[in-house]
Formats: C-alpha cells, structure tokens, sequence
C-alpha cells in the first residue's frame, strides 16, 4: 500500500472529525439532507409551539435525538476509518518486513 492512500485516509479521518466536531457545536453543514429535513420540521414544530402557548418538549426532544443520531453516525464513520489506516499500516508493514527478509544475506 503505497502512502498517498494512508495520506488520502487521514484527510478523510480530518473531515470526519471537523464534521463531529460541528455537530457538537450545532451547526447543520454535515447534516445529511434527510436529516436537515427532519431537524428542520421539528423546528418549525416546536415554533408553532410557541406561537400556540405550548411546551417545545416534544421538538426538543425530536432534535436532541437527530442529534445524536448524527454523532452516532459520525463516530461510526470515524471509527472506520481509523480501523481502514491501521490495516493499511499493518500491511505495508509487513510487505516491508518480507522485502527485507528475502535479501540476499
């Protein structure tokens, strides 16, 4: 494996961190549109909450969760992507130790 893709795995593991990171500020740029939509209806729910006199437990709630979600899925994103580096390190390692072992002394 050649280190262009270990340095293409690491650009990918630094935008999926940025991403975490931005969700957990509350921002909505890594949001998937699917997901957008539905944080974006709940908050149209919770202000038409407020416009009737109501509670926005439930809207809170209902985007606390897409938050989560969305944590949850960014985590498993860069949990692959750390397991995909280390088998590309591991095995460039050992195509550099049998290199080594078939040298001529």
């Amino acid at each position: 494996m050649s280190k262009s893709e270990i340095r293409r795995l690491d650009r990918e593991i630094q935008k999926t961190a940025n991403k975490l990171e931005a969700v957990r500020r509350g921002e909505w740029w890594p949001l998937t549109g699917r997901e957008r939509l539905s944080m974006t209806r709940a908050l149209a729910s919770g202000a038409r909450s407020v416009h009737q006199g109501r509670s926005t437990g439930g809207a809170e709630s209902r985007m606390d969760s897409i938050e989560s979600s969305v944590t949850a899925r960014l985590n498993a994103e860069l949990t692959a992507l750390h397991g995909e580096k280390q088998r590309l390190i591991t095995e460039a390692a050992r195509e550099k130790a049998a290199k080594k072992a078939s040298g001529w002394w």
